[in-house]
């Protein structure tokens, strides 16, 4: 390709919503122009990183048995109504009408269409196992879309959906998707990890998440740098810092606290460690037709970790959802106000939940349900009922894994999941199959998500300088640049530059001739910014010694290489980065 006949336009500024790496450096590059807030046109630059990526992961997904297919956009919302996710999923359906006034959706995801699909065309158990897999356009209708591709509303996704006769070869289909997700990242050039996770609003019982180890990211991950343990932090189990509980030392008294609602101030206050705090947090359950009143629950947790409220979501009695109570529950319930709320004297009876180490604390300070008072020296046994244990906090790095040794954390960007269903929306659409035995089952589920436009912007967070992007070869819009000097001026610079482009490509590299009548300091600048892996320079100085300069995006400097060898040398280069 040579750049006169391609679309090149970079910009020297960023969009001022523009507030991350990628979403700069991708606008600043010419790769995505804004249409309308989270949703972008990718223009040939940006496209052509995505078709790399969808690339690998369609050789993947076919190695691994997945049989493509391509499943619509628009899907009939009686689906939805069927599987229960019409009125669950929330505001980021995006749902319409049609012309006769019928409902649809815009697809954030496949999973009713393709059940559908596999109940009418899935019979028998000779038929299994089945795994299909479309790469198509998504759209969730986020209610603030930001960070360019990290979190847009219409964004290219690949989904796969496999099927089987028993859980035993649904989980044998989970791990050859796990296994090929591991060989897709790995050939993208990442770094990664794949971290076990909640199931969100999917559903199912296992799931993995695959991030893209960057500052910039969302998810926060826990992992043991001495295990292959990770996972996510909304399901990272926080172990009990105290082995034991320590012996009752101290009287429980009620001590004057002054203006201190918060655990910090109240530490200070004592001239206590805040360890030695306890923080309430006040909950609320509703019943399902709303005709009782909200059951109160109080959560304990040490003064110096904070609730994990996926995992306070998987309590017993929380399965219809929680929400904060309010002040006047509050009020109601503690006979107090916010700030000074303990499990001690309530004014009406409350269930108490204590995280794992809250519970094995002894002479513990707690709000006195009196504003202003907060009680020192409380025993557990001694001054309160034991309370209902569970574990509620996020992991902090130093904790120790149980398995041996401390557990580290790092933030990532989640790029893919993977899912295992059982019969979840096999049950609700009635998607069942005759087994060996004669018999009708329901099909076993697995789901398995990869974001195609999400993974390009996850590279560039991962992979940038003050210059530009730098992309990891596989997925590089072009692998080597050749920037001549003087293109229009010099006819020994043009041979020279043009013998060495067709050298490449006939050798399959994927190469861009930048011919256009522009200096060499906007070219360099161009490309450092697009973030070609490979750059080739020829100029009549460096030909008159016979030699062309060959500079790795990630190098400061340049090789001198013997322009002879110049092809060589740059294949031999790409194998190494």
């Amino acid at each position: 390709m040579h750049a006169s006949k391609y679309h090149i336009n970079t910009l020297k500024e960023a969009p001022a919503e523009a507030e991350v790496k990628s979403h700069q450096l991708m606008t600043r590059a010419g790769m995505i122009r804004k249409a309308a807030g989270g949703i972008y046109t990718y223009m040939p630059l940006g496209l052509k990183v995505l078709r790399k990526i969808e690339h690998i992961v369609r050789e993947e997904m076919n190695r691994a048995g997945a049989i493509e297919l391509l499943m619509p956009v628009v899907q009939p919302a009686e689906l939805w109504v069927e599987s229960g996710r019409w009125e669950q999923y929330g505001a980021e359906l995006l749902r319409i009408k049609d012309r006769h006034q019928r409902d649809f959706v815009l697809q954030p995801t496949s999973e009713e269409v393709i059940t559908d699909i596999a109940r009418n065309e899935i019979h028998s158990w000779r038929q299994l196992p089945l795994n299909f897999y479309h790469i198509q356009t998504k759209f969730r209708d986020e209610r603030r879309p930001r960070f360019g591709l990290m979190r847009g509303r219409e964004f290219t996704m690949k989904d796969a959906y496999s099927f089987d006769r028993d859980e035993a070869s649904a989980q044998a289909s989970y791990d050859a998707m796990y296994d090929a997700y591991m060989r897709i990242f790995q050939r993208l050039g990442l770094t990664f990890r794949a971290v076990a996770a909640d199931t969100g609003s999917i559903g199912g019982s296992r799931s993995h998440e695959f991030q893209v180890i960057a500052d910039t990211g969302e998810d926060l991950i826990v992992y043991n740098p001495d295990s292959q343990y990770a996972a996510n932090i909304e399901l990272a189990e926080a172990p009990c810092l105290l082995p034991q509980r320590g012996e009752a030392t101290e009287a429980l008294c009620k001590t004057a606290t002054p203006d201190a609602p918060k655990c910090e101030i109240v530490a200070q206050q004592l001239n206590r460690p805040l360890s030695d705090t306890v923080k309430s947090i006040v909950l609320a359950t509703d019943s399902a037709d709303g005709s009782a009143p909200a059951r109160i629950w109080l959560l304990l947790l040490r003064g110096d970790h904070e609730l994990n409220e996926i995992k306070a979501g998987k309590l017993a009695g929380f399965e219809d959802g929680f929400r904060f109570a309010t002040e006047a529950e509050i009020l109601d319930t503690f006979g107090c106000v916010p700030g000074y709320l303990g499990p001690i004297d309530t004014a009406k009876p409350v269930t108490v939940i204590a995280d794992r180490t809250t519970a094995n604390m002894s002479n513990f300070i707690c709000g006195a349900n009196a504003e202003g008072f907060h009680y020192t020296g409380i025993n557990w046994g001694r001054d309160l009922p034991e309370p209902l244990v569970a574990d509620l906090r996020n992991v902090v790095a130093g904790d120790p894994d149980p398995k041996g040794g401390q557990l580290a954390m790092q933030r990532g960007i989640e790029v893919g999941h993977v899912f295992f269903l059982g019969d979840k929306y096999s049950k609700s659409l009635d998607a069942t199959f005759l087994g060996a035995d004669g018999k009708p089952a329901l099909l076993q589920m697995g789901c398995y998500g990869i974001g195609i436009s999400r993974i390009a912007a996850a590279a560039i967070e991962q992979n940038h300088d003050e210059k530009g992007i730098i992309w990891p070869k596989p997925i590089a819009p072009f692998e080597v640049v050749i920037c001549p000097m003087g293109w229009h001026k010099s006819e020994t610079v043009r041979n020279a530059a043009e013998q060495l482009y067709q050298d490449l490509r006939a050798q399959g590299v994927d190469v861009m001739l930048d011919d256009r009548d522009t200096r060499p300091g906007i070219m360099f600048a161009d490309w450092e910014l697009i973030g070609v892996p490979l750059r080739i320079t020829v100029g009549d100085r460096g030909l008159k010694d016979g030699i062309v300069e060959i500079q790795a995006r990630r190098q400061d400097a340049a090789d001198k290489v013997p322009v002879a060898d110049a092809a060589g040398y740059a294949l031999e280069q790409l194998k190494s980065l």
